[in-house]
């Protein structure tokens, strides 16, 4: 294990001088590289990002005018050079890095602004094996990580949002705080760990290999909420790269943010009347604490929900409700005679909507769609000191008696 080098303190305010940026998506781009150019920043770049930042008439060095050498190998090799990396590594005050730098003609890189290859994007639209693989990133990891390790004296972003933050702090007092730098240094590492564990994720998947020696799960900040399933208890919500149609992707329209709970039963809730098809006509489930208190089809979705709730009209009082098809007003009418938390539904009428309004604190969500409950994937259940893996539970439910439970009666 290396030592810890004596290095100087690192400075509180570092002015920027020179950034690197190199990203696939351009959101953004040219107002940032335009308010970075406006402050007399160096800007070096690579491939189309170069031309998007030339084109649009703001100064920008190619990353070869640095390096001495072209891309090569299809771009694979562009950044990967001991310029790019001494200028990103290299710790300022401490002499004998100084006088490296100095030596080898390496100047100082004070921002990294790269994105990375859209590889979780190139998975979920259907890429092939080749295809995958080719957007796999090297050059972009080993740069937000280089920078990240020396932000004593590099701030790193990964996102416009980064960049949003930098920009303010660079118009406000030139430079940016340490405080910022290590703030941007574990969301870069962050990042880099989320990415390395959706092309893991991919490979294992590739190979049929259900329990690889190593398994890491990635997904993405969606909400901070008050309080965890008690309220002394902290709680995050996190979402997974490409996630389907469902609770992570679902698009409130009203009502407060939602609970640890309310995303714990909604989603219980929406899984269960995932597995009617909505071909065969509706379904309503009614979910409280967990577990069924009302689940019910129908010749309409009024009628479904009619049924489900004479299940235990008691228990369904602060429930949530699940729709495996469209809310219509009617149904909205008659939901929202009871207190009910939440509501979900892969789409619903106008008038539902504005039913729904009335009542700013019964939240609706619209998912879009149902998941598929035959999509193959894996399940996750945390244990004290680790988590239990499973792959998601597809068989279809089967009478195992002579005989299947009976209809609702007619009278």
């Amino acid at each position: 294990m290396p030592a810890a080098p004596d290095f100087p303190p690192a400075p509180d305010q570092v002015p920027l001088r020179r950034a690197l940026i190199s990203v696939s998506d351009k959101t953004g781009l040219i107002d940032a590289a335009r308010a970075l150019a406006a402050a007399g920043v160096e800007l070096v770049s690579t491939g189309g990002t170069r031309k998007a930042i030339a084109d649009a008439g703001l100064p920008v060095k190619d990353i070869s005018d640095l390096t001495g050498f072209p891309e090569m190998m299809d771009g694979r090799v562009k950044t990967l050079h001991p310029i790019v990396h001494g200028g990103l590594l290299g710790v300022r005050d401490a002499p004998e890095h100084a006088k490296a730098m100095a030596d080898h003609g390496i100047g100082g890189i004070d921002l990294v602004y790269v994105n990375l290859y859209p590889f979780e994007q190139t998975v979920a639209a259907g890429g092939d094996y080749e295809t995958c693989v080719e957007n796999i990133d090297i050059g972009g990891p080993a740069m937000i990580r280089s920078a990240a390790k020396n932000h004593g004296y590099v701030a790193v972003c990964t996102e416009i949002a980064d960049m949003d933050e930098v920009l303010a702090e660079l118009a406000a007092a030139g430079g940016t705080t340490l405080s910022l730098r290590k703030r941007l240094a574990a969301r870069a590492y962050a990042r880099t760990a989320t990415y390395d564990s959706s092309i893991a994720s991919w490979f294992a998947h590739e190979l049929g290999d259900f329990a690889p020696g190593r398994f890491s799960i990635g997904g993405q900040l969606a909400q901070t909420m008050r309080y965890g399933e008690n309220p002394h208890q902290e709680a995050a919500f996190y979402r997974f790269p490409n996630a389907p149609a469902g609770v992570a992707t679902a698009t409130q329209l009203q009502g407060k943010a939602l609970s640890y709970n309310n995303i714990n039963d909604t989603d219980a809730a929406f899984q269960l009347i995932a597995e009617f098809d909505p071909k065969a006509g509706p379904a309503v489930a009614i979910i409280k604490h967990a577990n069924p208190c009302g689940l019910a089809t129908g010749g309409t979705m009024l009628e479904a929900y009619q049924r489900a709730l004479a299940c235990d009209p008691t228990s369904a009082f602060g429930g949530i409700v699940a729709l495996n098809g469209r809310l219509d007003a009617a149904t909205a009418a008659q939901v929202l005679e009871i207190f009910t938390e939440v509501v979900i539904a892969p789409e619903a009428d106008d008038d539902a909507i504005a039913l729904f309004k009335k009542k700013k604190n019964v939240r609706l969500l619209l998912t879009g769609g149902l998941p598929d409950p035959m999509t193959p994937g894996k399940t996750f259940k945390s244990v004290f000191g680790g988590f239990l893996v499973q792959s998601r539970d597809t068989a279809r439910l089967k009478s195992a008696t002579c005989c299947s439970p009976s209809r609702w009666p007619s009278t």
